[in-house]
């Protein structure tokens, strides 16, 4: 059984050779496609040892930045692995979990699974970033008949035969609730499972704003409302 790990990259030139070196280091069969954004902070040259094509890492260069939803979808094209997981290139998450969260499918007990940083007693942030994330899980709930507990999650695992049936538009942070509300609406089995956390701040390079909660509110109608 083969992993395939999706990784959007944009102005990580501080955390993705780190990252990418903890990936490696989990004891599974994988690929690992990074999808660079446009970076303009040094992310490119960090990411020159894995371009050799010498190891399972393959890197794609967008020459401008076009926003992790479409990332995202770059490295779902690119996949070939039987399991498809998504994993953020800064340090917050920790790879060191992908075998607990690859068990559900393994086991034919779930399609996708979610790994969900407010289950458990992980570091959740602050109280405004718990009390937004929480609010949009209730509503994706209410939209959707689910009790989910974490919409914004990077660790969102997928049978690959889930991948075709799903159609992704979204560029920016909005590929979270894309994804969400389409894996419901299918009906496909979504397990959560909890998660460690460690939550970096916007001076830290963090890109996700309270705009972008906006976007992920319209998201969730729009995928409601559409046939």
């Amino acid at each position: 059984m083969k992993l395939s790990v999706v990784i959007p990259v944009y102005n990580e030139a501080r955390t993705v050779a780190q990252l990418v070196e903890k990936v490696r280091a989990v004891p599974l069969e994988k690929e690992i496609i990074i999808v660079n954004d446009g970076s303009r902070d040094g992310t490119r040259e960090a990411l020159g040892p894995y371009e050799s094509g010498a190891s399972s890492v393959r890197v794609h260069h967008s020459p401008v930045n076009l926003g992790k939803g479409a990332s995202v979808r770059i490295g779902f094209s690119l996949a070939s692995g039987d399991i498809v997981i998504i994993q953020d290139a800064d340090l917050e998450l920790d790879p060191g979990e992908y075998p607990r969260l690859l068990q559900p499918i393994l086991d034919g007990t779930a399609d996708v699974v979610f790994g969900s940083r407010f289950l458990g007693a992980g570091k959740r942030g602050s109280l405004s970033f718990y009390l937004a994330n929480r609010s949009l899980a209730t509503l994706t709930n209410l939209l959707f008949g689910a009790q989910l507990t974490d919409i914004e999650t990077c660790y969102k695992v997928f049978r690959r035969d889930v991948l075709p049936s799903l159609t992704l538009r979204a560029s920016r942070f909005e590929i979270e609730p894309e994804l969400t509300a389409q894996v419901l609406k299918r009906g496909y089995r979504l397990v959560e499972l909890p998660i460690g956390y460690r939550p970096r701040g916007h001076d830290e390079g963090k890109k996700i704003s309270w705009k972008d909660g906006f976007a992920a509110i319209y998201t969730l109608v729009q995928q409601r409302l559409s046939r």
